[in-house]
């Protein structure tokens, strides 16, 4: 991988010290250090306890990311956080630079990222305070650029199963541990916005189209991590009852606000267990989301777009 200069000599010693990975015991199989990329939404824009904490800039060929990345080690696991809208929520669903915050991640030899993100809820039994460890998604968002690859170098990766397993049941144990009620698996109806969903909406998403959660965020960045070959897990954060609930009426922005508090308190605190759940020494994912590039890329050696290469120096070093 060929590391953007975004720090000092010294820092990018560190990071490729990350990167590198180690030959396993296991034949045909390496070994890498965990290296834990949390991505932070709404109510979420910081992480308590990192060792050596440091705000690092990135600078990534698909633009500017979010924030700067919180960069630090917690329980021995190496630790890289994200707010995804920005500390002080500059960013908007549709203007996060989804592109940027994955390619920066993969530039700081992240493995594993873990989205952490506030929804509403489509089920009576899935109450605002709730977690969702999320399993699936539906995609209506349509203002955003969804992959790296394009004219130049043509890719298609399956997200038939767009999260990972092994991630999520760490997810789901740390939650567990924290005290939080949290749900095993759910579809996330990703939209737009800003606007929140009209009534007939809700009501579809809900009873026709069968959707757990709604929220803005996690796509496309679910497919962008699985095209960067990251592991990638999704909690959703309960805040409200969108609009169907005929106890609850219209979402209340000042009712999530109080419930965002509240969540972003837990979120943190789960996150604080899941350095011991998934330990320092990462071995390949058994599910195969570090090699979803494997016979992904269609567009012959040479006839790819140079410049499009050059982008790509991250997220597809493992191939190109």
């Amino acid at each position: 991988m060929r590391l953007a200069q975004t720090c000092s000599k010294s820092r990018l010693v560190l990071l490729a010290t990350l990167a590198s990975p180690a030959v396993s015991k296991k034949s045909g199989e390496t070994m890498t250090q965990t290296t834990l990329g949390i991505i932070g939404g709404s109510g979420l824009y910081n992480i308590d306890g990192l060792e050596g904490a440091e705000w690092v800039s990135v600078k990534s060929p698909w633009g500017t990311p979010s924030d700067q990345i919180l960069t630090g080690e917690l329980g021995g696991v190496k630790m890289a956080f994200l707010p995804r809208h920005g500390r002080g929520h500059v960013h908007s669903p549709t203007t996060v630079p989804y592109r940027a915050n994955i390619d920066a991640l993969k530039r700081l030899g992240v493995t594993d990222v873990i989205s952490v993100s506030a929804c509403g809820s489509f089920r009576e039994e899935m109450a605002p305070g709730d977690f969702v460890i999320v399993d699936q998604f539906i995609d209506r968002t349509f203002a955003r650029e969804k992959s790296f690859f394009g004219t130049g170098c043509v890719a298609h990766v399956s997200v038939a199963h767009p999260t990972c397993p092994r991630l999520g049941a760490a997810c789901l144990k740390a939650a567990k541990d924290a005290g939080v009620t949290v749900h095993d698996g759910g579809t996330y109806l990703a939209m737009e916005g800003p606007q929140f969903s009209t009534l007939a909406e809700s009501r579809m998403y809900r009873e026709s189209w069968g959707a757990d959660v709604i929220g803005m965020t996690n796509m496309p960045e679910a497919k962008l991590a699985r095209e960067a070959e990251l592991c990638y897990a999704s909690v959703a954060m309960i805040t409200d009852y969108d609009s169907w609930h005929p106890d609850h009426g219209e979402v209340d922005v000042t009712q999530i606000i109080a419930t965002l508090m509240g969540n972003a308190d837990k979120g943190r605190d789960m996150v604080s267990r899941l350095p011991a759940l998934l330990g320092a020494v990462r071995e390949d994912c058994s599910y195969g989301c570090d090699k979803a590039l494997e016979f992904a890329i269609l567009t012959q050696p040479d006839n790819r777009d140079p410049a499009l290469m050059a982008k790509l120096d991250a997220v597809a070093s493992r191939v190109l």
